[in-house]
Order: C-alpha cells, then sequence, then structure tokens
C-alpha cells in the first residue's frame, strides 16, 4: 500500500466526485492513521504475501520467513490468515475461469491522470485472461459493505491499469470486471462493463475532476461525508442539518382538537407516514453529524483550545489489578474457595470457529447449529437485505421431519 496519497485520491472519489471542493479543504487538516487503518495496511500485506506464494514462485522458506515478520506485528491477529485464504481462492476461482493460465499481478501502481489531474493509485490484484482484465481490491473492514457496482474507485483502478497493460495487449481486451473482496463481512462483490463503457465514464468525470483539483464547485453534504477530515467543521453540513428546523411546521400549532380529523381522515397534529420516512432518513445524517462535532470538540478541548459551553472532562475510571496471579493467590490463602474466583466458561461459537477455522469448524460442529432470525431491524429501502417476513420467521427453525 502506498505511503502517500493523490489528492484526487480513487479511495475518495465517491466523495470528490459528490462534493468537488472536498480534497482542498481535507488538505487544511492532518492526515490521521486509525487503529483501523494499521490494522488494514497489515491485513494487505498478508493477503499480499498469500496471493505470492500461490501465483508467484516463492519457497516455502521465504515465505515462513516473511510470515514471521508479520506476525511479530503489535496488530497481528490470527484472523488475518483466514481472511487471506478466502482472497486467494476467490482469485484461484478467477485463474481456472480461463483456459490459459492468466496474467496475475500484485500490488500494481498505476496512473490515472489522464481521467484525474495527478491522481494514482494501487490495485490489489489485476487478472488478465482471455479477453477479461479483471480488478480486485481487498477490503479488512467489517463495519459497512462496500458495492461493486458503480463503484468509483474500482472504476478509476481499472482505468489506470487499462491504460498500463493496454499497450501490450492492444484491443484483445474487451471486458473489465471489478471485484471487492471483504471477507470479515462475507462479502464478494462484483461488476462487469465493456472497455468502451469504461472510456466513456471516464472521459464524464473528467470535469468533475478538475474541478476537484482545482477546489471549485458547490459543497454537497451527504453519505459521502463520513471519511472526510473536514466533517465535523463543515459549514455546509451544518447548515444542510440546522435545516431540520424547516420540519417544526410539520406539526400544526394551535388550539386544534387532537382529535380532529382533516379531510383525507388524517389527524393534522399527527405527522403522517410520508413525514416520518423522510425525517427518519434527515435525522440519521444529524445523529452522525453531531457525534462528529462532539469527536472534534473533545479533542480540541484536549489539545487546549476552547469550546465556548464545553469542557473535557475525567471520564469513569476503571480498575484494574497491578498483579492478578498474585491477588488471585492472596484470595486463596486468605481462605477464597477457587471455585468463587473462577468461572469456566466454553468459548462462543463465533470465538470457536474464529480459533479452528471455518471449514473444519463446519466439518465437526456444522450439523449441531441453528441459526434463527435475527430482531426485526429498520433500515432504508436500497438495503440489499430482503423485507423481513414475519411469517417465515415464525417457521424458521422448523424441521422436516
Amino acid at each position: 500500500m502506498p505511503d502517500r496519497h493523490a489528492v484526487l485520491s480513487p479511495s475518495a472519489a465517491h466523495r470528490w466526485l459528490h462534493c468537488t471542493p472536498a480534497p482542498r479543504i481535507e488538505a487544511e487538516f492532518p492526515e490521521s492513521a486509525s487503529e483501523y487503518a494499521e490494522e488494514g495496511r497489515l491485513a494487505h500485506s498478508v493477503c499480499e504475501l498469500a496471493a505470492k506464494k500461490k501465483f508467484t514462485v516463492m519457497s516455502g522458506k521465504t515465505y515462513n520467513s516473511q510470515l514471521k515478520k508479520l506476525k511479530a506485528d503489535p496488530k497481528w491477529d490470527d484472523e488475518m490468515l483466514a481472511t487471506a485464504t478466502a482472497y486467494v481462492e476467490h482469485l484461484t476461482e478467477h485463474a481456472m475461469r480461463f483456459e490459459h493460465a492468466p496474467y496475475v499481478a500484485l500490488e500494481v501502481k498505476v496512473d490515472i491522470s489522464d481521467y484525474a489531474p495527478e491522481a494514482f493509485g494501487t490495485c490489489d490484484c489485476v487478472m488478465i485472461g482471455g479477453d477479461e482484465l479483471i480488478i480486485t481490491d481487498y477490503k479488512h473492514g467489517k463495519g459497512v459493505p462496500v458495492p461493486a457496482q458503480d463503484n468509483p474507485q474500482m472504476l478509476l483502478y481499472a482505468l489506470g491499469a487499462l491504460k498500463l497493460y493496454r499497450p501490450i495487449y492492444g484491443d484483445m481486451i474487451r471486458r473489465v470486471s471489478t471485484y471487492i473482496d471483504q471477507p470479515r463481512l462475507g462479502g464478494y462483490d462484483g461488476a462487469s462493463m465493456t472497455v468502451d463503457a469504461l472510456l466513456a465514464w471516464g472521459e464524464s468525470i473528467r470535469p468533475k475532476a478538475a474541478a476537484a483539483f482545482m477546489g471549485t464547485g458547490d459543497f454537497a453534504p451527504g453519505d459521502w461525508c463520513r471519511f472526510c477530515r473536514a466533517k465535523a467543521k463543515c459549514r455546509a453540513r451544518a447548515d444542510n442539518h440546522t435545516a431540520l428546523e424547516d420540519f417544526k411546521d410539520c406539526v400544526p400549532a394551535g388550539a386544534a382538537d387532537a382529535a380532529a380529523m382533516d379531510a383525507d381522515g388524517a389527524c393534522p397534529r399527527l405527522l403522517t407516514d410520508e413525514e416520518i420516512g423522510a425525517l427518519l432518513v434527515r435525522a440519521e445524517g444529524l445523529v452522525a453529524w453531531y457525534n462528529d462535532l462532539k469527536e472534534y470538540a473533545l479533542a480540541a478541548c484536549l489539545n487546549g483550545k476552547t469550546i465556548p459551553g464545553w469542557k473535557a472532562v475525567e471520564g469513569r475510571s476503571t480498575r484494574a489489578w497491578t498483579d492478578q496471579d498474585a491477588a488471585l493467590e492472596a484470595l486463596m490463602a486468605g481462605g477464597v474457595e477457587e471455585a468463587i474466583i473462577y468461572d469456566r466458561v466454553p468459548k462462543t461459537l463465533a470465538q470457536l470457529e474464529k480459533v479452528i477455522g471455518k471449514q473444519r469448524f463446519g466439518e465437526l460442529v456444522g450439523g449441531m447449529i441453528t441459526k434463527s432470525p435475527g430482531k426485526p431491524a429498520l433500515a432504508a429501502e436500497s438495503d440489499k437485505r430482503p423485507a423481513y417476513n414475519g411469517a417465515a420467521a415464525d417457521f424458521s427453525e422448523v424441521k422436516a421431519l
């Protein structure tokens, strides 16, 4: 993974294609490496090593030596071996689709400046077989599934890879497929398009990319604000959320009887279902914005700044042993029974699956597991999950005799 980032970073394309001033405003805020980002960086390295073992000439000694170095990282987690295995399995599935062994390259740096000024990126895996160019991107996150369809980051990577390999393969490449591998969420999503369609998309974004590079255009708050470094101080985002006051007339004031009905048979002092649906959409962003404000204000207070009306205080303290083993021995020496001190509790299903490995776990006890339906939850209509069916849930655990 690269140490420096382009002004128009492909990973932030979803943001700067909607809000063109964002990249230059973000440049005024320092970059911060989160714990999750560092964990993701290490997981990418594990995936790269596993893929090299599969698709290049690498001795077992070299593999073990490099793996040992990665395991020495404080962020290491054995789960990374499982996710890397899943990643390589998916790449192998692609490779086996072709009549002849495809070309495979890992961590490929690509130039995207033909479409976005000074832009560049790194493709986790590029594979070329038959008439198809395949770009696969590994994501270690387990918070939000990332779709491949119409994903600007992947399309920019594809444009860069096409520029790099077309001089070699010429018109032989006619199709481009992009895949996002997110094994911690059980996700593996793909999308395909013709080379002509990809090039047309690239041409269509040139004006916005140029505006984003110059920092011109209008601010446009939206769900793409989530990872923007300026999200807490952005005035356009604040204006967008404080405009919720426009809904203050949803419930008419006055002395009208709460039980009175209007011509459509609805109570004028109660929100309609349509108004509730609109408010849910706007309030969801409002909650995220408020939390961003709190996070910024706390950091500012801790750095010696003054946020009028607010201050940083010490949160709830926690207690911990200075020497747990010595403390427990002292308790037993004082007559406290061992059964009171220790609980014999088995690991959870998920913990055991993680330690043993998903495949072996399934082979040993897969038939002894039942999966009950999840608790109903509210989600946006765009969510890929099917609508909750109460009747189907009632019979989900009924087994055929």
